[in-house]
């Protein structure tokens, strides 16, 4: 049977042929953040369906493809569209992407997501850049045998989000006026959304928002050496009991999409401040 490794040479050989990737930089983006990946320039487009080894996303917001190309001249490297433990994929599937990313030369990343908000300060629409999480997902994405090229057994996560990223989009955000919450992040499985009594033992646990991706994606991303920032957009509140209504995925999308103008413009001024650093 195939290794871990050799799987990600199989893929990072397949995109080569294609390109030589120069970006050190990558973006992943969640539910209703696709728009993102257009605002590159000279884009070149890989399905992920096309990738050796590659799982295919069957969410329908999430467009699927690897997207090069260049942001305010810095070269970058799009995840349009992520995979979720709910698809039916294990928690190392939906992570291979990352690691065919650091294959190819990544060494930050910025992961995007939709989420419920369940500090009662926070409302739909926010910002929120995730400082720490709590993994309550049902599977680790670093179960099994552990291959020594890939990363450490036992990798540390006391600074799983990078403290110069944070530091760094919170100067900006003060220097364009945008408003910038920081959370805690919850991770369950889905796809079902919570019962009240799961969101309230959330909140009780600490979390600020909660949602069913990103975790995983971060876990490898550390254990990879790659350097992390996570920002969710609050897309219903969810606590207490008497604020949250029903929702659907239209109405998730729809809000976010509300929010992901002031995100862009975030991540704008940090491809600008990249450039000017000549990373």
């Amino acid at each position: 049977m195939i290794s871990l490794f050799d799987k990600i040479q199989e893929s990072k050989t397949y995109i080569e042929r294609i390109l030589i990737p120069e970006a050190k930089i990558s973006v992943v983006l969640g539910t209703g953040l696709g728009d993102f990946a257009q605002s590159l320039t000279d884009i070149i487009e890989i399905p992920y369906s096309e990738i050796p080894h590659f799982p295919v996303s069957t969410v329908a917001s999430h467009q699927g493809k690897l997207v090069f190309g260049y942001k305010s001249g810095v070269p970058v490297v799009v995840m349009a569209g992520r995979f979720h433990y709910y698809e039916g994929y294990s928690a190392a599937e939906i992570t291979f992407p990352i690691r065919v990313l650091k294959a190819l030369g990544v060494e930050k990343m910025i992961l995007t997501n939709a989420a419920g908000g369940i500090n009662p300060h926070f409302n739909e629409g926010d910002i929120v850049q995730v400082t720490d999480h709590i993994n309550l997902m049902p599977e680790h994405p670093l179960r099994g045998f552990n291959d020594e090229r890939l990363g450490l057994r036992f990798p540390d996560m006391l600074q799983a989000y990078d403290a110069e990223m944070i530091l760094s989009f919170g100067k900006i955000a003060d220097n364009l006026g945008l408003s910038l919450k920081q959370g805690v992040y919850l991770g369950l499985q889905g796809p079902s959304l919570e019962t009240p009594a799961e969101y309230k033992m959330a909140r009780i646990m600490g979390a600020d928002i909660l949602g069913m991706s990103t975790i995983p994606e971060v876990i490898v991303a550390k254990h990879a050496g790659i350097k992390v920032a996570v920002f969710s957009i609050v897309s219903n509140v969810c606590f207490p009991k008497s604020a949250i209504t029903e929702t659907t995925v239209e109405a998730v999308i729809a809000t976010v999409m509300k929010s992901v103008g002031r995100l862009q413009l975030l991540f704008d001024a940090y491809f600008e401040r990249m450039k000017g650093e000549n990373f």
